[in-house]
């Protein structure tokens, strides 16, 4: 992958993606920076591509509704002061509810890959797990960087 073609993408996405104050809006721009990202590193065809991005993009809306809708239910009551005044039942209800979560995301996972077996080979589907989380450890880089440069 050449950082010389994906670097300018990132640096349109990344200011416009600062200047906007709406969630729903930066949900979208971080979504259209992934898809230039993966784009660049996998080098679908295009007919890998006509197939993979429906895919795709259901696996990862799905994979989102569980994380955020799902999760944000648990958040609340992972609080140290809930924590410290929950019962043991109710503590082992919640555990069970999260696991039920995390088992969720596994199996959607693995009919993901099992589906993307059927349209790319192994070694791009391979690139698509180190891409993405290439793409999530940069976003997470400059979340970082924005926080230093806004706490001087």
């Amino acid at each position: 992958m050449n950082l010389r073609k994906i670097l300018p993408l990132l640096l349109l996405f990344s200011c416009s993606f600062y200047a906007q104050d709406n969630i729903k809006d930066k949900k979208e721009q971080v979504k259209a920076m992934k898809v230039a990202f993966l784009t660049a590193e996998l080098n679908l065809s295009s007919q890998e591509a006509e197939k993979f991005w429906p895919l795709y993009n259901a696996y990862d809306n799905k994979q989102f509704e569980i994380r955020h809708e799902k999760m944000r239910t648990f958040k609340g009551r992972m609080s140290d002061e809930a924590l410290n005044r929950i019962s043991e039942k109710d503590a082992a209800l919640l555990l069970n509810q999260m696991e039920a979560a995390d088992e969720e995301l596994f199996w959607l996972r693995k009919k993901f890959s099992k589906s993307l077996r059927t349209i790319l080979p192994a070694v791009k589907i391979l690139k698509l797990k180190k891409s993405e989380d290439d793409f999530y450890r940069k976003l997470l880089h400059q979340y970082g960087d924005r926080g230093k440069r806004n706490n001087k």
